[in-house]
């Protein structure tokens, strides 16, 4: 792997949460020496000549470098990688993996979709145009609880895009790395709480509270890694065949 988009990507998933300091400026800036800065870097908003760019791996690619104690975070990262016999895959921006997108153009993006075909009950929508869904009634297998505002609940990819690219998502084309995002296979409403408890873990590291839903979770995993052809590490696999084997057990 090319070592300066690896250093991109790295630090991307370090950052990935924050937001640009205004919608107004580019999300990246690269300054007339060539460092590319994020918004989460303190010579951000000092940077005043310099080039745009969508993207940390953007600039890097078009010859741009990282400050050099950002690279020492990188260097420190793959070294525990290492140690911990583990992959270590950096080059992870959820703005390569497309998601919610309206394919029908009819308004309703993936995730209002989903929220109409599960809801219990018909639906209501925050307008008349009938695009963004605000009540229903959700069952939420992983806290095996019932929830009736549509606020309240993520759409969680059930294999996280980041283990996805982890495991071999990161050779995907943009457009494969699309249909995975989208993908209602691979898709649950759940409490964000949740959700946002599970991150980028597979069932070797995290399971759903609700125990008589945790086999389910575990088999509907494994038919997405299945499905995608993705391939888990030695230890990953270990123990989530020993889960498996357990459920099977009457």
């Amino acid at each position: 792997m090319n070592k300066v988009i690896a250093y991109s990507l790295f630090f991307f998933a370090l950052t990935a949460c924050k937001e640009p300091a205004s919608t107004a400026l580019p999300l990246v800036k690269q300054s007339s020496s060539g460092i590319c800065h994020d918004s989460s870097s303190p010579f951000y908003e000092k940077t005043k000549n310099y080039k745009s760019f969508s993207s940390l791996s953007t600039c890097l690619e078009a010859g741009g470098r990282l400050p050099k104690s950002q690279t020492s975070q990188y260097d420190k990262a793959e070294k525990e990688a290492e140690e911990e016999n583990r992959s270590f895959v950096s080059l992870y921006d959820r703005n390569d993996w497309p998601h919610w997108v309206d394919e029908d153009k009819d308004c309703q993006n993936t995730r209002h979709e989903l929220l109409i075909q599960t809801s219990q009950i018909p639906v209501t929508f925050k307008s008349e145009k009938g695009c963004l869904v605000i009540r229903g009634s959700w069952y939420d297998p992983y806290s095996g609880e019932v929830t009736d505002n549509a606020t309240e609940l993520d759409l969680d990819h059930i294999v996280p895009l980041k283990f996805a690219h982890g495991h071999g998502g990161n050779f995907w084309s943009r457009e494969q790395r699309k249909a995975f995002a989208n993908d209602h296979d691979n898709l649950v409403l759940v409490k964000a709480s949740l959700n946002r408890q599970k991150g980028a873990k597979g069932p070797d590291e995290w399971l759903p509270p609700n125990h008589s839903y945790r086999c389910t979770y575990i088999n509907h995993f494994m038919t997405i890694i299945g499905k995608y052809k993705l391939q888990l590490v030695p230890s990953e696999s270990r123990v989530i065949n020993k889960m498996r084997a357990a459920c099977s057990k009457p």
